[in-house]
């Protein structure tokens, strides 16, 4: 167990600025295209996580050299198209979700490569089958050394075939994203059917993609066409990150809970993070969200309609922003589209709910669903009997 982290309140509105960090999704996904790249690519606005660490870590260990400036949050990778250097290794890649599909996808371009993977203890429960039967229809051979489908494993690796493969995305998009990001080095045009995508993060690949210099088309949604006759390579040499919008969900909340008006830079008028559709939602609780080139500026009147229902099933990151502050309101919320979230790195819903109930709040909790009943008698109770979250 922890020790608590106390949180001091807020006693008047919040004023300020927040830079955000570099996007997550973004981050990891911009460290495989730029190893895939042959090209030395500077990505910019790197976010320095565990899990982008880890992912640093994996790329060096199989021997394409990422040069780290933390000061200027900049990366220098060099790119090795898929001519992974080091064809024998052991990674660890912690819970990351994001280095665990994408480095595994992208390791079978080695030809003759001998690679064993394994993370922390929720790593090896969380959904890996649909990608790796993937991947083994493709041409790698995988051998699990505890649960069949799941981490640790050792995957021997022959290039990607190309073709066409059906794949349920249901339990990660990142199944799909993992192998848009890769395709365009596989030996045949590859094409990917995938049922249950959640478009919101596949498109950021797909943007990502061809802004490297891939060809992917889309003829319906779920259905993926890509060319292997495209080499990575940005004009520039340069790759900007976006920030956080997921972490934004914070401060764009904020001045709704607590007054005042918070400045977002950075933050350009279209973004590929799906998760921008929170700030939508906020809007309806009374935010006043003003968009300009460069720079959101977020303030509050918290509004009395209600009830409120949302389905976040494209945007689900932010879904605990919204439930950690729909307590304050007037009428009750509905938060939908959030079944996915209980195989992430937690069960997301039960420990939301296990912690408002804390509270002594009413909530309904269904498998794909919340309800949050507002009850500011029972919240000043608690408040004055203390809590730990």
């Amino acid at each position: 167990m922890l020790d608590p982290y106390p949180i001091l309140p807020f006693t008047e509105p919040v004023h300020g600025t927040i830079q955000l960090p570099g996007s997550k999704s973004i981050t990891n996904r911009a460290l495989i295209l730029a190893a895939l790249s042959k090209q030395t690519t500077t990505l910019t606005g790197f976010l320095f996580s565990r899990d982008s660490e880890l992912m640093l870590t994996a790329l060096n260990t199989i021997g394409i050299a990422c040069h780290i400036d933390q000061a200027h949050n900049t990366v220098t990778v060099h790119g090795s198209g898929a001519e992974i250097p080091v064809d024998q290794a052991t990674l660890f890649i912690g819970n990351a979700g994001t280095a665990a599909r994408f480095l595994t996808a992208f390791l079978c371009l080695k030809k003759g490569g001998v690679y064993t993977l394994d993370g922390d203890v929720p790593m090896r429960a969380r959904p890996m089958r649909e990608l790796l039967s993937t991947l083994e229809s493709l041409g790698a051979a995988f051998e699990f050394h505890q649960t069949d489908g799941h981490f640790p494993f050792t995957v021997r690796t022959a290039g990607i075939s190309g073709g066409c493969v059906h794949l349920d995305a249901s339990a990660s998009s990142q199944f799909v994203s993992a192998l848009l990001l890769i395709a365009a080095y596989a030996h045949e045009p590859l094409a990917v059917i995938a049922s249950g995508v959640r478009p919101a993060f596949v498109n950021i690949t797909v943007e990502m993609v061809r802004a490297f210099g891939g060809a992917i088309e889309q003829p319906e949604p779920g259905h993926f066409k890509i060319k292997n006759d495209a080499a990575y390579a940005l004009t520039n040499r340069t790759y900007a990150i976006e920030p956080d919008i997921s972490a934004g969900s914070y401060f764009i909340a904020l001045p709704l809970a607590v007054g005042g008006q918070i400045k977002l830079p950075g933050l350009p008028l279209h973004m590929l993070q799906g998760d921008t559709q929170f700030a939508l939602v906020a809007e309806q609780y009374g935010a006043e969200v003003h968009r300009d080139q460069g720079q959101w500026i977020i303030g509050a009147h918290p509004a009395t309609n209600g009830p409120f229902e949302h389905n976040f099933s494209t945007f689900s990151d932010t879904f605990l922003t919204l439930a950690a502050i729909a307590p304050l309101f007037e009428s009750p919320t509905r938060i939908e589209g959030i079944a996915h979230t209980r195989a992430q790195e937690t069960d997301r819903v039960a420990g939301i709910v296990t912690e408002l109930k804390k509270l002594g709040l009413k909530i309904i909790e269904e498998n794909d669903a919340i309800e949050i009943y507002p009850d500011p008698i029972a919240l000043k109770a608690a408040a004055q009997k203390g809590v730990t979250i």
